[in-house]
């Protein structure tokens, strides 16, 4: 896509990302060179893996099968989204660019990104709840790398002493049940993350989706039904005050005490699970009727930018195949903790560790949080979502009143 009206969109965008970022400077490297520049860039989210890391092993062996060399740079991901934006208005994007998922609807808005039938990505093989969040007015504008998600962890000993059988937790009613008889035995029951940020919608939204609200209608019986949950919890002493300013890393503290009987949390937190001074066990959150609920997804993202030189783009699919390629995608998806995208992927992994079984169970559930069409809407409909948990949880509101404030915010956004 090329003229006026996508240059107006990427100044619009990058306006937007000079103030987020406060004057951060625009990379002064260039991707946008002739197709005979064999250095080819890849920008990432990965800052934590250092140049000898297994993940840039992989580039660079994916550079080699491409006949090219590959330089790649990390950034943090929100510096990342302000500097793909700046870089595509300025026409130096690099040719390959992997962001978290939410900032794909954003880059495709305003022009910044190749769509699957200009770049030829294959994404027949990726599951269509991960690819969802890469989508846009019918349009697919990457590949998925791999997803996270939330699910509820349990401390056995707790459990067990309280006579609940973890397995038997399948809806809210049955959740409400354990919940009640670990209290009696004198025990915390669930903790979880309200923060008024992204992170408190984040982990709102299996409850709001698992009840059947739609992010179109904040203001629905459903939606009252789960806030009505989370507020009931923390009136009967099921959940912590502290919820209302827990950040995911906080409650998953509280919960590494031993004290509690569930925590609401994610994949990336296996690692710390194993250090844990109990045995812990991994349910998916209930949906209100039963069954696993949706719960949204995190991951990245693999995308070609718009190029000046279009005829970098055969090798720039080339670099983005061999980096989603399945065996590739095992290698990265358990160094990054995640869920691969793909479903005979998503086998193999089980088949290496069985505790993963329960996460691809919640994937495979789950869905992005810019699908059905919301695109770069979902951020002027979450944080009046957020505020609407925390105005509630203080008891500043009612749910209903809490949510009809917040719908009527989105509404005007």
């Amino acid at each position: 896509m090329t003229g006026p009206s996508r240059r107006r969109r990427l100044a619009a965008a990058a306006v937007i990302a000079l103030a987020a970022a406060a004057g951060s400077a625009c990379s002064s490297t260039s991707g946008g060179s002739s197709g005979g520049d064999r250095a080819y860039l890849v920008w990432d989210p990965y800052p934590q893996f250092a140049d000898d890391s297994a993940w840039v092993a992989l580039l660079t062996r994916c550079g080699t099968a491409a006949g090219v060399t590959v330089e790649r740079t990390g950034y943090d991901t929100t510096d990342l989204t302000n500097k793909a934006l700046l870089a595509a208005q300025q026409g130096n994007a690099p040719d390959v660019l992997i962001v978290d998922n939410p900032v794909v609807s954003t880059l495709a808005e305003a022009g910044a990104l190749t769509t699957t039938d200009e770049n030829k990505l294959d994404v027949s093989g990726m599951a269509t709840n991960l690819l969802g969040a890469g989508q846009r007015e019918g349009k697919t504008y990457g590949v998925p790398i791999g997803a996270n998600t939330l699910a509820l962890y349990y401390n056995r000993d707790v459990l067990t002493a309280a006579g609940v059988d973890a397995a038997a937790i399948t809806d809210w009613t049955s959740l409400d049940a354990a919940l009640t008889r670990v209290k009696a035995r004198g025990k915390k029951g669930i903790t979880f993350s309200a923060i008024g940020t992204e992170e408190g919608s984040f982990q709102f939204l299996p409850w709001f989706w698992g009840a059947g609200a739609q992010l179109t209608t904040l203001d629905s019986p459903q939606a009252t039904s789960a806030l009505t949950l989370w507020t009931d919890w923390l009136r009967q002493g099921h959940a912590p005050n502290s919820v209302i300013n827990n950040t995911q890393t906080t409650s998953w503290q509280e919960f590494a005490t031993g004290d509690y009987a569930f925590a609401e949390n994610g994949t990336w937190q296996l690692a710390n699970a194993e250090k844990l001074d109990f045995a812990y066990g991994i349910i998916p959150i209930p949906a209100s009727a039963g069954g696993p609920a949706p719960a949204p997804t995190g991951g990245e993202f693999v995308s070609i930018p718009v190029q000046r030189d279009t005829g970098r783009y055969a090798t720039s699919q080339r670099l983005v195949a061999c980096l989603t390629s399945p065996d590739n995608l095992l290698t990265t998806d358990t160094t990054l903790s995640y869920v691969a995208p793909v479903a005979a992927v998503q086998d193999r992994q089980v088949a290496a560790d069985p505790k993963l079984k329960v996460w691809v169970e919640a994937v495979r559930a789950a869905r992005g949080r810019t699908g059905d069409n919301l695109g770069t809407r979902y951020p002027k409909i979450s944080e009046p979502l957020w505020t609407a948990v925390q105005a509630a949880l203080s008891g500043a509101k009612t749910p209903p009143e809490a949510l009809a404030a917040a719908q009527a915010a989105a509404a005007a956004r």
